[in-house]
């Protein structure tokens, strides 16, 4: 989104990250019957002895008025691209981050996206003619981490002299008058506007009988099944309510680590024996921009908060998220590797669930 990558760097065939022996259907579902355990696509039917509904959260920028025409979207690839594009002719002036509702991916990217333009602006010398503010519905930053977490990013945002702004929800963005109105009827002005879209639950959810009062499907917290036996889900299509009340992250991280215990639930039923429940462990990176990132890490079912703490920012912790990422961008040749049989230095290298 600052133009510091390429879409090549990142991007790698679905198909090479997969183990061999994995089919892939290339189709769009209309609908699902948890029941019967059938899974209806336009390529056809599909039934399991299980299911595992991965389908994530959508993006609806329709559902914000004026956000089509008013805001860069870093939330997709072609979204940060045109982000960089304009930010590259950007001269200095008021940028605003904004957080258009609520729930949205990522918890911590809203205040990566204001670090990341930061430090941008600097390295341009065009952060003295610049102000970035960062408007969000939430009480904190990530309040569902507690707010001890909350504290620690507030300073890093304000020290950077960054501008927050919570419980600011936003009503509408008006493009043709670089303006965000917001719930309490005042206007903000911008010159350059990253705002995160609205989000809202796969459309093949709502008829399934899986989905919940907010349209997330809940789930059990330890085993990741929903109400219907034999069907479960993992990642952001999920409903976790954490002993605060509040929901799980929507958060990769979690949807890696609850993805391997739906799979430990599904073989231990078919062949007998133990398996392990998701224990609400989770960390991230918190990029920080010029080399340096954060890193959150701790226990979401812990009551009556997630204990989750901040490391201090440091270029070791952006090392550590760069190996983090080459790792999971090689992982095709290690399956192909893995599939003939072969390891790499006398075992396969592996990323911990926890760390």
């Amino acid at each position: 989104m600052v133009g510091q990558r390429r879409p090549s760097a990142i991007v790698r065939p679905l198909a090479r990250l997969l183990r061999p022996g994995i089919e892939i259907v290339r189709s769009s579902i209309r609908s699902i019957d948890p029941v019967g355990r059938r899974v209806a696509t336009d390529a056809g039917e599909l039934t399991g002895d299980a299911i595992v509904v991965a389908l994530g959260a959508e993006l609806a920028p329709e559902a914000m008025p004026g956000y089509a025409e008013a805001g860069l979207d870093f939330f997709t690839l072609e979204g940060a691209g045109r982000f960089a594009d304009a930010l590259s002719r950007f001269g200095g002036g008021r940028v605003v981050v904004a957080i258009s509702s609520l729930p949205f991916k990522c918890p911590a990217a809203p205040y990566e996206a204001a670090f990341l333009i930061d430090a941008e602006l600097r390295r341009r010398r065009l952060r003295d003619r610049s102000t970035i503010e960062l408007y969000t519905p939430e009480p904190a930053p990530m309040p569902v981490a507690g707010p001890v977490l909350g504290r620690a990013v507030v300073e890093l945002v304000t020290g950077r002299g960054i501008g927050f702004h919570p419980q600011a929800p936003v009503a509408a963005y008006d493009a043709a008058a670089h303006q965000i109105h917001l719930a309490d009827g005042s206007a903000v002005d911008f010159d350059l506007l990253a705002a995160v879209p609205p989000h809202r639950p796969p459309g093949a959810i709502a008829g399934s009988g899986l989905a919940g009062p907010s349209g997330w499907i809940p789930v059990d917290q330890g085993t990741l099944e929903t109400s219907a036996a034999g069907v479960f889900a993992v990642g952001d299509v999920t409903a976790v309510t954490l002993a605060n009340g509040k929901p799980l992250p929507k958060a990769g991280v979690f949807a890696h680590a609850e993805a391997e215990i739906a799979a430990a639930q599904i073989a231990a039923r078919i062949e007998g024996g133990g398996a392990g429940t998701f224990d609400g462990h989770g960390y991230c990176w918190v990029e920080l921009g010029g080399g340096t990132a954060g890193f959150a890490t701790g226990d979401f079912y812990a009551t009556p908060d997630p204990a989750v703490v901040l490391r201090r920012p440091s270029r070791a912790w952006h090392a550590g998220k760069v190996l983090f990422e080459r790792y999971w961008l090689s992982r095709g040749l290690e399956h192909r590797l893995s599939g003939l049989g072969l390891r790499l230095g006398g075992a396969l290298f592996r990323i911990p669930t926890r760390l």
